[in-house]
């Protein structure tokens, strides 16, 4: 339980981060009354996907630090960047790789101040981004990316959270077990308001069994969540440790399938004699 209250503090934290980021010109610790002058006069990233980017970095975090397992955050949503860089700050490597972006009220007012702003940095993840490989404003590519990326590396997992044509590059589950390829784990975010409109997979969303059919037909297995009580209970985490023991099997089951190719190779190559 202890465990789970520090993860609810870290992902509040990050979501504090991330509503800094997209609002807040100054006072980022809130020690007075929020003005008029503290507030940006264009606000730019979207607050309504954060918190669930926030949530898969936090647990997907325990795992990495229980497992010690390799593994990339690829984040679909266009204007979710608050939630990688809070991440990035919170952990340290932001200000490794920026050091004039410190720990501490100073840097977090910098932090806040150069996001999304003239000067700053994008409202997306970028390649400047601490741990991010692609342009995150690019929607649907986010699926391409994750299983670029696993492909070659069999360590690795992908945390990727796909969206709109994404779903054109499910079937490259169709070389998963090939030699050398690591495991993606797509987390999609079905909300309702996308920019002012439903996103499409929001349309389908409440026909559930035809949705699971068609990402099955994709060689997915499909966990539905209604997403009504997003948090860090024990239940959610129990989740995440199951999602991670399937991954584990699937790696076990590509190697059985990769070295059971391997001994039908040596077994189909003639007799030189």
């Amino acid at each position: 339980m202890e465990k789970l209250q520090r993860i609810d503090a870290y992902w509040r934290a990050a979501n504090y981060l991330s509503v800094g980021q997209i609002y807040l010109l100054d006072n980022p610790l809130l020690t007075e009354p929020l003005a008029v002058e503290h507030i940006k006069p264009r606000l730019l990233g979207h607050w309504g996907t954060t918190p669930g980017l926030n949530f898969c970095f936090a647990h997907l975090n325990r795992i990495i630090a229980e497992r010690d397992q390799e593994m990339i955050y690829i984040a679909g949503p266009g204007h979710g960047g608050p939630a990688a860089v809070a991440h990035a700050w919170l952990e340290g490597s932001y200000t490794e790789k920026y050091p004039d972006i410190t720990r501490d009220a100073a840097g977090m007012r910098k932090l806040f101040r150069q996001f999304s702003f003239p000067g700053g940095v994008p409202s997306h993840v970028a390649p400047e981004t601490p741990g991010s490989i692609h342009e995150g404003g690019e929607l649907g590519y986010a699926l391409a990316h994750a299983y670029g990326a696993a492909f070659d590396n069999p360590e690795l997992v992908d945390a990727g959270l796909p969206c709109g044509v994404a779903f054109l590059n499910c079937h490259a589950t169709m070389v998963v077990f090939s030699n050398s390829i690591g495991v993606n784990m797509p987390r999609l975010l079905c909300r309702r308001q996308t920019g002012g409109a439903p996103g499409a997979i929001a349309h389908v969303v409440d026909q559930l069994g035809v949705y699971r059919k068609a990402l099955r037909g994709w060689v997915h297995q499909a966990e539905i969540d209604d997403g009504q009580r997003l948090g860090t209970s024990t239940s959610d985490a129990q989740k995440i440790t199951e999602l991670e023991r399937e991954v584990r099997e699937l790696r076990r089951a590509g190697k059985i399938l990769k070295t059971a190719a391997c001994l039908r190779c040596r077994a189909s190559v003639p007799d030189q004699k």
